[in-house]
């Protein structure tokens, strides 16, 4: 049986990439954290987080990505940055999903900045 994490990733890759963004990375990692999915919209490089949540307790999946997250994935959005070239514009996105069952998604983007 699949991990219901990587259920949620696959659902939210499969919703981005309806959404006409092309997956560039999944799990990247590095010393600073990891991050979901790489992607590309246009020009643009998208760092997003999923997060999955049973329930709306404690905030639900949103609340999951405190400053403490943040700070990591923008950490590891830098050094994914460090090896290209140039200076890609980028933006950090959040998909939640309350539950891979129900498939209800809900795609924040711009969610966070430095």
């Amino acid at each position: 049986m699949i991990p219901r994490g990587q259920q949620a990733e696959a659902l939210a890759l499969r919703y981005l990439q309806n959404q006409g963004l092309k997956l560039i990375s999944q799990n990247y990692r590095c010393r600073f954290g990891e991050i979901d999915l790489v992607m590309r919209d246009g020009q643009t490089i998208v760092f997003t987080e999923v997060r999955l949540r049973k329930s709306n307790a404690f905030g639900g999946a949103s609340a999951s990505v405190d400053s403490h997250k943040q700070r990591r994935i923008l950490a590891a959005a830098r050094h994914y940055l460090s090896e290209l070239r140039g200076s890609p514009i980028c933006r950090c996105d959040v998909v939640l999903l309350s539950d891979v069952k129900d498939n209800e998604i809900e795609w924040i983007q711009n969610a966070f900045t430095e």
